[in-house]
């Protein structure tokens, strides 16, 4: 059997690799399986584990990692699949595979793809609720939810952050998640440009300060600016459609589209593309010029608490 794993969830994609070596170590012992990164190994040696037959066990495991950094792998995988014994199983790990090539087609038509894909928040909500829940540990539903919003979707960094919160408490509030939890630079953004956008300037800027302490650049705040500018612009410009709708056609979370969709009935579009210029200007003045960049942010930040007063909703 070939089983093709794939999708940018990393955290699932190993829990079920993990799951299937588990199962099978346990029935056949360690001796029948192998695992082989594709970005190491030569191609003579990963076609040698794939036709090798089973010794001291009756079937094998073969885990080839990337097997698609080897160049050669991928010109003769039509015929390396043709030869792979009937008592060997192989598992592909392909996090990101391009789907248009003829190398990806082969793989699908020879194995069964299974995709792990990120969960949105009400998934990942439910999942921290029940996780907490079988540790013996309670994590309300509103929580959770603050507790995705606070520390992103990366369903890895949650585990790692929902360890840390259940070694603190049993029962995890949104204090305890406050104290424990350092946000996330898209939440942060998010919070620090919806401040501006308010008039809440003293905010914004210490927003702003706190990104900078924890020593993260100027222009990867400017990058994110820019990026929720361009998300406001997708759901103001999306008149009559719905979250789904507006999700399926921008590619977004929904989770983003909602949140942002609060401070899109707020704002008019010319508002909106007023500030992506004075962002777009003050991008070039900050790669053309000897400017200090932290002060154009902050009077960027300024700006757009000023420009409240110009352009209202």
């Amino acid at each position: 059997m070939i089983s093709i794993f794939t999708g940018e969830n990393s955290f699932a994609l190993r829990a079920e690799l993990r799951r299937i070596i588990d199962d099978f170590t346990s029935e056949h012992s360690e001796m029948g399986m192998e695992r082989l990164d594709g970005e190491e190994v030569a191609y003579d040696r990963m076609l040698d584990a794939l036709n090798v037959l089973p010794f001291l066990s009756k079937r094998r495991l073969v885990v080839l990692y990337k097997p698609s950094a080897n160049k050669e792998f991928v010109e003769n995988i039509d015929s390396v699949f043709s030869t792979i014994p009937e008592t060997t199983d192989v598992i592909v790990v392909e996090p990101s595979p391009d789907k248009r090539t003829s190398y990806y087609k082969t793989l699908k038509k020879r194995g069964k793809v299974s995709e792990f894909h990120e969960l949105d928040v009400n998934k990942l909500s439910n999942w921290l609720v029940d996780r907490a829940n079988k540790q013996n540990s309670r994590l309300s539903y509103a929580n959770a939810r603050y507790l995705v919003q606070r520390a992103g979707v990366n369903q890895q960094l949650l585990s790692n952050e929902l360890d840390k919160l259940l070694n603190f408490s049993n029962e995890i509030t949104r204090q305890e998640i406050d104290l424990l939890v350092e946000p996330t630079l898209q939440s942060t953004i998010f919070q620090l440009l919806d401040a501006a956008l308010e008039g809440k300037l003293k905010r914004a800027i210490e927003l702003y300060d706190e990104q900078r302490a924890m020593r993260v650049e100027p222009l990867k705040i400017l990058a994110m600016l820019a990026r929720q500018l361009r998300v406001l612009a997708i759901i103001k410009t999306a008149i009559g459609k719905d979250t789904k709708t507006i999700t399926k056609e921008s590619g977004l979370d929904p989770f983003v589209v909602r949140k942002t969709q609060v401070i899109a009935r707020r704002m008019s579009l010319s508002r909106i593309n007023y500030l992506t210029s004075k962002l777009l200007e003050l991008n070039l003045s900050i790669k053309s010029q000897a400017v200090d960049t932290d002060d154009c942010l902050r009077s960027f930040l300024i700006e757009i608490t000023n420009a409240k007063q110009h352009y209202k909703s």
